[in-house]
């Protein structure tokens, strides 16, 4: 289980992250909004790099990213240790980056995703357990 959700967008990512919010609140999921706050181009990295920060001491926290894509955000999170972000395009990779390698950082891409798919993604990321075991070998050689 998660404390609680933190969620950052680019302005390609903005619309998608508000409807997220939306989905969060009427499912009584605490979240915190990290920013952009408008469609007003912003750049990536910034709001990575914001979200990537708050969650070195949240160990029981989560993140979504949302960008054009969930490409340029994803990477960008990536550059630091403590932070597994994952860009999933369906419900079973959102799954499998649970399960298999413990990601606590969602990816999505506000520009190639419907938002049905999009909450469906979010919901099982939120929802699904690591499965450690022979998993928990494979993350910590990351």
């Amino acid at each position: 289980m998660f404390s609680k959700i933190f969620l950052s967008s680019d302005h390609g990512g903005f619309e998608l992250k508000e409807k997220v919010k939306r989905y969060l609140k009427k499912n009584c999921i605490d979240f915190v909004d990290l920013g952009c706050t408008s469609l007003e181009p912003v750049d990536y990295p910034d709001f990575a790099k914001t979200l990537s920060k708050k969650l070195i001491n949240e160990n029981e926290s989560k993140g979504i990213l949302f960008c054009g894509t969930g490409i340029g955000i994803s990477i960008a999170a990536n550059r630091f240790p403590h932070i597994r972000a994952a860009l999933c395009t369906s419900v079973e990779m959102a799954s499998k980056s649970r399960k298999h390698n413990d990601a606590n950082v969602l990816a999505l891409g506000g520009r190639i995703l419907e938002e049905k798919l999009a909450l469906k993604i979010v919901k099982e990321f939120l929802d699904t357990d690591f499965e450690a075991g022979r998993h928990s070998l494979r993350v910590e050689k990351i």
